[in-house]
Parts: C-alpha cells; structure tokens; sequence
C-alpha cells in the first residue's frame, strides 16, 4: 500500500505548531481569496453566470478541466483561458501564505518550517528511492 506524502498543515500539525482550527482557517482564507477562473471570466466579461454554470455542472459530470470545456461550449478563446489561467496563477495564495496573513504564523516561522518540512520530504523520496 503507498503511503501519502504528509501535507504540510498536518506536518505543523504533528509538530505542535498550529492547531487544528488554524488549518480551517487557513483553508478558508485560501477559499475566499483564490478565485476560481469562471468568476474571472465572468468579471472580464467573457461568460455570464449561466455559461459558468453550465460549465461547472458539466465539470462534476466528466472530471475535466473547466477551461477544456469552456473552449468545447464555445464559450472561451484559447486565448482567454490562458489569460486566466495566468491570473490564477499570479493570484494565487499557498497554504503557508495564508496562514501568515490569516496571523497564524510570522513570515520567518513559515520560512523555518517550510525549509524542515522540504529537507523531510527530500529525505522520504531518498529513502524511497533505495527501497
């Protein structure tokens, strides 16, 4: 059986760091500010909220991408959907950022326990890699 590889909310978790409420709210910081890109589309102009819906009821139904049906519905360029793409991209806020803006953790504990957390998954591939 594979193990999964520890994330790194349950790693600060293990370690006494954070508490489990901080992971909620950590997550839901993240929820409310990485914005998904059919509201992108919405704002620009680009689809109206009926074809965002469509496109995410078709997106339960079939597992894809919701830029690959976008461009299948004829509802975005390819164009577009890389511009979106690119400003989710920019946009976007990791858990460790969001547990400093959210006041869990300083700037400089994330950077210290990131660094541990990286030389641990290094190790784990290492150790994988000679069994």
């Amino acid at each position: 059986m594979r193990k999964r590889q520890l994330l790194f909310g349950q790693y600060l978790l293990k370690r006494d760091v954070i508490q489990r409420t901080d992971i909620f709210k950590a997550r839901l910081f993240q929820k409310k500010n990485n914005r998904r890109i059919g509201e992108l589309a919405m704002e620009r102009g680009w689809m109206t909220e009926e074809d965002v819906e469509r496109t995410s009821i078709i997106q339960e139904e079939t597992y894809e991408k919701f830029g690959e049906i976008a461009l299948k519905e004829k509802f975005l360029l390819k164009s577009q959907v890389n511009e979106l793409l690119q400003l989710q991209e920019d946009t976007y806020i990791f858990f460790g950022e969001a547990l400093v803006k959210s006041g869990v953790l300083s700037n400089d504990d994330l950077l210290k326990f990131l660094k541990e957390y990286n030389k641990l998954q290094i190790l784990q591939k290492q150790r994988k890699g000679l069994s």
